[in-house]
């Protein structure tokens, strides 16, 4: 959708009118949301109740990394304690691709399922609920089962265990996996996908890295944010993201510089789930949009690809949502209600840049071309406009403007980011591991 032949006000009345009526019919559709348990051992709990639904079969969708460390015995103990069967297919990666997907499809008929868990952050999420639509709607591909409510069937009964706190995909309606035939995102939204239930133990983040409970963090941030600023916004999805706000200001840094710290780790988890319950109903914006184009085309982690753009879209959006990142502000403790809302909204942006200076956040992508930006910059407009009810619109040139400011810069010695680095772990035989 190319709007820059129509003039800004006008663009800017019509798509947010639009997008208004859009949000206030989804106001209607039901959103399932799971059963969650909190705390150390809850991953157990989950193994016990799964155990006790009396699935013939249930697939565990993980990383080979996350399989290697032993993070799943927890469950696994309790499914065998429960006499129930599963089996494991490890072979997620970051952004998982369609062939991919395509792969723990077959795993899942080949082995009998009938249910699956979900267990690692966004890409294990995201790739089961991919699997559990497929399989329940065979006649369509992975292409044509993205958008809104592409499934005619309901997909079969997922679970859901984060072992990072950023993309809350443990509440939320969507699934997004790579296709890389045509270097972009699918994004699959049906309320339906929503796990029946989820385990946030934080005992299972210990171990995480700085630099991903870093770009984790500023990715649950980012989605309360957007959720917020945004004109879906609804007074319960307002809750949930100045709660999410709040908990992530207060914890984000000790998680990173004290990975051990389980109080830390279970808070970031709640704000990754209250983020998430926020964006399901009232979505996301340009950030989000642009991130996806960096994902697609130069594999950028998708929460590091938010970090890096969520400063520039609040600055360029602040004349029309000072009052809301003004509550923002007063909701991190970067100052109270008595000040000048303009005050406190540019201590709000002026609070999220050095929260990510803090905690290591690049300022530049490394991999951003100046030859590729046009093309990223239609793209991201295009999602955006087409789906997002953003509060001030960019025209093609205004994104590719925003979009120049994250290219590297000449000078060696500023910080920038890299493309997500390959995993290197041995692959296991597609059998990977199965219970009787």
């Amino acid at each position: 959708m190319n709007l820059d032949f129509i003039p800004e006000s006008a663009r800017a009345a019509g798509l947010g009118a639009m997008m208004k009526g859009a949000g206030k019919l989804l106001r209607f559709v039901p959103i399932p949301q799971p059963t969650l348990l909190v705390g150390p051992g809850s991953s157990a709990r989950l193994g016990q109740a799964v155990a006790g639904f009396g699935h013939a079969k249930t697939l565990i969708v993980t990383d080979a990394v996350i399989a290697k460390l032993g993070l799943l015995k927890d469950l696994t103990d309790a499914l065998a304690a429960g006499g129930a069967a599963w089996a494991t297919f490890d072979e997620i990666t970051p952004d998982a691709p369609i062939p991919l997907i395509e792969r723990g499809i077959d795993f899942y008929r080949e082995h009998g399922c009938e249910a699956i868990v979900a267990v690692g952050g966004g890409s294990s999420m995201d790739a089961a609920k991919a699997i559990a639509v497929s399989i329940a709607n065979p006649k369509k591909n992975l292409r044509s089962l993205a958008g809104y409510f592409k499934g005619l069937n309901t997909p079969i009964p997922i679970y859901a265990v984060p072992t990072t706190a950023g993309t809350g995909s443990e509440v939320t309606v969507a699934a997004v996996i790579a296709d890389p035939e045509r270097r972009s995102k699918l994004v699959i939204v049906d309320p339906r996908m929503v796990p029946k239930m989820a385990a946030l133990d934080p005992s299972l983040c210990t171990g995480l890295p700085p630099h991903i409970t870093a770009a984790t963090g500023i990715d649950a941030l980012t989605h309360a944010v957007e959720s917020f600023v945004g004109n879906w916004a609804t007074p319960y999805t307002d809750g949930m993201a100045l709660s999410a706000v709040g908990l992530i200001f207060e914890n984000l840094r000790t998680a990173c510089s004290d990975g051990g710290n389980l109080q830390a780790r279970e808070k970031m988890l709640l704000a990754s789930t209250y983020a998430g319950m926020a964006f399901t109903r009232a979505n996301v914006g340009y950030v989000h949009a642009i991130a996806h184009q960096f994902g697609g085309r130069y594999h950028t982690p998708h929460g590091l690809a938010n970090a890096i753009v969520l400063p520039h879209v609040l600055r360029y959006s602040l004349p029309d949502i000072t009052d809301r990142l003004a509550a923002l502000a007063v909701r991190a403790r970067l100052g109270d209600d008595s000040e000048r809302e303009d005050l406190l909204a540019q201590k709000f942006i002026d609070g999220v840049v050095a929260l990510e200076r803090d905690i290591g956040i690049p300022t530049h992508l490394a991999a951003l071309k100046e030859a590729d930006i046009p093309n990223l910059a239609r793209a991201a407009c295009h999602e955006a406009h087409t789906g997002y009810p953003v509060p001030r619109y960019l025209t093609q040139q205004g994104c590719e403007d925003l979009i120049r400011l994250v290219l590297p810069p000449a000078d060696p010695g500023r910080r920038a980011a890299k493309p997500a680095a390959k995993k290197t772990s041995a692959r296991k035989p597609r059998g990977s591991t199965t219970s009787n």
